[in-house]
């Protein structure tokens, strides 16, 4: 096997072209009501993108690319409700050398393309958490690596191409290997890892390497990216800038699919936080006040304005415990069921006056202990909990 050098990947392409006592009667008729919303997305169509660098948003708040940069073969992805899948992935180039694409999906800004009320990029040093939860579905018969990058650079850059990489390999098939050479063992996020470092000649690449296929994890992206500022990639005062998941093809790959990907970042570090550029910060505080019976739970979220300008379209972010999952909503669509989620408002309650509040509801089932989140976030930004 030899080691491909690749130019950036991804990012080379615009070069080329352009929530961490038994229910009353009352509440579980309200829990019939036909003004609760439940907790999916509105039915909607899946998109198919065929075109090179092509992209859509889905849960309104992550970007899926196709994003076919290093072949002229016909590639196409489906973007779900959730993810994507590769419907077409034409042609092959030598597996030692850089791949055909990168289909993804991702948080964050990627060449000036920035998934919506994303809060990145954000100072390192001022990341509390990073949560995140990926489920991958593999084929046979194709040479391709499941890729989860993390993107760091000194400036707060929303376009070209960033200073370090963060490669987690969570499986590969083929005669294909990450930048560089291995350089030992680590253990992140409670698994085992072999670890890769080097250079593609214009940004440096650190790869994490799982020993078996992993098909979904849930896992805190910073325990990454503290690897990286402790091995000298990184500094405490630079920048996460994006963080994506999806395939790099070498020979062929449809059938390849995200089934689902979630990503949020949280504030709570040590250093100064920085708003999305040209977006006034937001002063916010949630109350989250549940009723729980044996397995199963109702919760109001009130959702503050402490600030002095309005809110007009909110987010409300948090992470559900283990174990929890959503069964239905009222006053907002609360999308995923598990994991990190996100309540949206509707279109009668989306302004937050300063001073004001809105709330909204949910139903869903825990198992073991009830836990409640303990982070939220209004449209990207970190809020008081209380």
């Amino acid at each position: 096997m030899k080691t491909f050098l690749h130019p950036t990947r991804h990012r080379v392409r615009r070069r080329l072209g352009a929530l961490r006592t038994a229910a009353t009667a009352a509440l579980l008729a309200l829990g019939s009501l036909t003004a609760l919303v439940t907790a999916t997305e509105p039915a909607r169509a899946d998109t198919l993108i065929c075109d090179q660098y092509g992209s859509t948003t889905i849960q309104d708040r992550y970007v899926v690319q196709n994003n076919r940069w290093g072949t002229s073969a016909t590639q196409c992805v489906t973007a779900t409700a959730t993810g994507f899948e590769l419907t077409r992935a034409d042609g092959s180039v030598p597996t030692n050398g850089a791949p055909k694409s990168y289909p993804s999906v991702y948080n964050g800004c990627h060449y000036t393309n920035c998934s919506p009320g994303t809060n990145l990029p954000m100072r390192i040093d001022a990341i509390g958490s990073a949560p995140s939860a990926i489920s991958y579905g593999y084929v046979g018969g194709a040479v391709y690596n499941a890729s989860y990058d993390i993107w760091l650079d000194p400036t707060p850059r929303t376009d070209g191409v960033n200073r370090t990489e963060i490669m987690i390999w969570f499986h590969r098939t083929g005669p294909v290997q990450p930048i560089g050479s291995p350089t030992g063992t680590a253990t992140v996020g409670g698994r085992a890892w072999e670890v890769w470092t080097g250079s593609n000649g214009t940004n440096d690449v650190i790869s994490f390497v799982a020993p078996s296929a992993i098909s979904s994890w849930r896992f805190d992206v910073m325990d990454f990216v503290d690897q990286a500022v402790s091995r000298g990639l990184a500094g405490p005062s630079w920048y996460l800038t994006s963080i994506q998941a999806g395939f790099e093809p070498w020979q062929n790959g449809a059938g390849l699919r995200v089934d689902s990907f979630s990503s949020a970042v949280h504030a709570g570090g040590t250093g100064p936080t920085d708003p999305d550029p040209g977006t006034p910060a937001t002063a916010c505080r949630v109350t989250y006040t549940p009723n729980v019976w044996p397995g199963g739970f109702t919760t109001d979220v009130k959702v503050a304005n402490t600030g002095s300008a309005p809110v007009d379209g909110w987010r409300v972010g948090f992470a559900l415990p283990a174990g929890q999952s959503v069964t239905q909503a009222w006053n907002a669509t609360v999308t995923p069921a598990t994991g990190t989620v996100t309540a949206t408002s509707t279109a009668s309650n989306a302004r937050i006056a300063p001073g004001g509040s809105q709330s909204f509801g949910f139903q869903g089932t825990y198992a073991g202990t009830f836990a409640r989140p303990d982070r939220f976030t209004l449209n990207g930004t970190a809020c008081a909990v209380g």
